[in-house]
């Protein structure tokens, strides 16, 4: 025993082990800068004065420090609003589209479901099969959709893929949990809910983490259906006017919020652009921490079946 514990000690920290472990660590050392560099690096554009930022050289931390692109930002009067709409929408349709998503996912994976194959292969066709941007105008207003706050909610309700997702999960679990149940007189609808769903954590938060990302960064479904009623706007909307006014010039800018020479003096595009990606990416990356641990464990154990 001890003669093969030394060797396994020996071999641990043998050359070639020191070796890959040091050049694997620099690889990855390499990746975080890679993709931390360029998000501080706007964090640091977004907190320097606009017109300092014009002489470039800014890299990881502000040279005059400025909240003034921040508050041009806020200055918006319809930017309460907006962030209102998002965070709604965001928690309406993450919410339900778990809910109703696992509970088509439940049914799909039930054995003595008559026709399952053929459903499931339907389901998949709305995958690679789409009617078009024009015929799905014409169906939101048939339903009576536009400038309803509904167009948010409604038409992105049903995910094939997280269903797909979900699916997979559950045909994963032992059946024996859901024989049991039934055998102690359960129904479907129990054993979905107090039995199924808890062992479902992990692949659920990670259909919701999905579904949060996609509501939130939405913007050309309000463009579309609701780009008439100030009340239904987005802050992915709003955000998208400025940045598009912000391409033009700093008179653009100052048009949109009425104080002339002055703002067009003390905003820029570049200060602008990096304000908006700040202020739109903050919340998710406040949430994703939280889930990261069923976000990991959902998509190894949801995308096979033992």
């Amino acid at each position: 025993m001890s003669k093969w514990s030394g060797h396994m000690k020996r071999s641990k920290y043998s050359l070639e082990n020191i070796v890959f472990n040091g050049i694997n660590g620099l690889i990855m050392l390499f990746v975080i800068v890679v993709m931390i560099y360029p998000f501080w690096n706007t964090v640091a554009v977004s907190f320097n004065d606009a017109q300092d930022t014009l002489r470039g050289g800014i890299k990881l931390i502000p040279r005059v420090f400025s909240t003034y692109s921040y508050k041009a930002v806020f200055k918006n009067k319809l930017m309460i609003t907006a962030a209102v709409n998002s965070v709604l929408r965001t928690v309406i349709s993450t919410f339900l589209g778990v809910l109703i998503g696992s509970m088509i996912a439940y049914v799909l994976s039930r054995k003595e479901l008559i026709g399952r194959k053929l459903i499931t292969t339907y389901f998949l066709v709305t995958m690679y099969i789409s009617a078009g941007l024009i015929p799905t105008y014409f169906l939101i207003k048939d339903l009576g959709m536009l400038n309803s706050f509904a167009v948010y909610v409604v038409p992105g309700l049903v995910s094939v893929y997280n269903i797909i997702i979900i699916k997979s999960f559950i045909q994963g679990l032992p059946d024996s949990l859901t024989e049991a149940a039934m055998v102690d007189g359960a129904d479907h609808f129990r054993c979905y809910w107090q039995i199924v769903l808890p062992c479902c954590k992990p692949v659920l938060a990670t259909v919701a983490l999905w579904c949060a990302v996609g509501a939130w960064n939405q913007w050309f479904d309000t463009f579309l259906y609701c780009s008439s009623s100030d009340n239904l706007t987005t802050l992915q909307y709003e955000m998208m006017k400025l940045l598009s006014s912000s391409m033009q010039s700093g008179r653009d800018l100052s048009s949109i919020y009425g104080n002339g020479q002055q703002v067009a003096n003390t905003i820029t595009p570049t200060s602008i652009r990096a304000a908006v990606t700040i202020v739109a990416s903050v919340p998710i990356l406040v949430v994703y921490p939280f889930m990261q641990k069923y976000f990991v464990k959902g998509v190894t154990l949801g995308a096979t079946k033992e």
